[in-house]
Parts: C-alpha cells; sequence; structure tokens
C-alpha cells in the first residue's frame, strides 16, 4: 500500500471487469489490499457501499466498467488508471477516468492493435511495451492476410473453422 494510491481498471464488458476482478481479489488478497467490482449491475446498499468505501480510501483497486467514470464515483486517492481493450472507449471517456485522480500514471492496454490504436502510438507522447512471448501452454496464433478477391474463399474457411469449435477474428482497417 505504498502511499496508499488506489488503483482503477476501467474495461468494457461486465464479463471481462468480472474476470480482471477475480484475478485482481485472489491475488491482491495476500498483500491484504481491498478490490471491489462496480457495474451496471451492483446497485442499491451495495454500490453505496462500495462508493463510500472508494471514497473513505478504504478500496485499493477498483475494477468496473464504463461505472467507473460516473460523476458519483470519486476517489480518495486515485494514483494508477488502467484501460484494458482501450480502443473500445472514447477519448472522453478514457480522460474522465483520468481526471479522478490529480496526474495519475495512465496505462492503456490492448490485444487488438487496430490501425487507429497504433496511430496513437506511432504519433502520439506514448511509450509502447509490447509482449512478444506467448504464455506457456498457449496455442500458437495463426494470422491470414487476404485480399477481396479472396473474401468467399476467407469466408468459407472461416466458416468450416468456426463449426469446428474455432475462433476467428477479422480485421477490417477501413470501413467506406
Amino acid at each position: 500500500k505504498l502511499a496508499h494510491y488506489q488503483g482503477a481498471l476501467m474495461v468494457p464488458t461486465e464479463i471481462l471487469a468480472e474476470q480482471h476482478y477475480q484475478s485482481l481479489a485472489e491475488t491482491f488478497s495476500h498483500f491484504g489490499m481491498k478490490v471491489e467490482l462496480l457495474t451496471s449491475s451492483v446497485k442499491g446498499a451495495r454500490r453505496r457501499e462500495i462508493l463510500a468505501k472508494l471514497e473513505q480510501g478504504e478500496i485499493d483497486i477498483l475494477v468496473g466498467t464504463h461505472a467507473l467514470i460516473q460523476d458519483e464515483v470519486i476517489f480518495h486517492r486515485l494514483g494508477l488508471v488502467i484501460t484494458d481493450e482501450q480502443h473500445r472507449f472514447g477519448v472522453a471517456q478514457r480522460r474522465v477516468l483520468r481526471e479522478k485522480g490529480e496526474s495519475p500514471d495512465v496505462l492503456f492496454m490492448t490485444a487488438t492493435p487496430i490501425p487507429r490504436t497504433l496511430a496513437i502510438t506511432a504519433f502520439g507522447e506514448m511509450d509502447v511495451s509490447i509482449i512478444d512471448e506467448m504464455p506457456a501452454g498457449r496455442k500458437v496464433i495463426e494470422t491470414y492476410w487476404a485480399k477481396h478477391d479472396m473474401l468467399d474463399r476467407v469466408l468459407g474457411f472461416v466458416e468450416k473453422e468456426i463449426k469446428k469449435g474455432r475462433q476467428a477474428y477479422v480485421i477490417c482497417p477501413l470501413i467506406e
């Protein structure tokens, strides 16, 4: 609890928020740190309790969705803002969370380097860290690039893979 700063982790979906919350709560409980979850599903007395504890500095890390940028969410001493899948939030939304602290450190994360994200890192004042190692036991991801005239073939391949229970991710860098 160095200088008792608080951290905020904002993610785009409730499912992802719950996953991060469970992981962080388990990890940081060993250090006596309090992690809470705030989403639009948290209502009533439980929501009021979380907001009061957050403002009093009794919560070390708050994980949540867009709920974190609502006016009634007041941090005691916000020192670290992390936005996962940052491309799913607007510039103003990311700024609102950052401004809930006095010059907090900011970390944007993405596993999806879409063209806009790449442009921000190339032309913005942003340091970039690249994780270029796969976690242990993770299967290799296959990436393919195809021209428009191969669309029918690609869609057929994707359909077969999905029917096998696999996944496909399609990136369209420019929408006209």
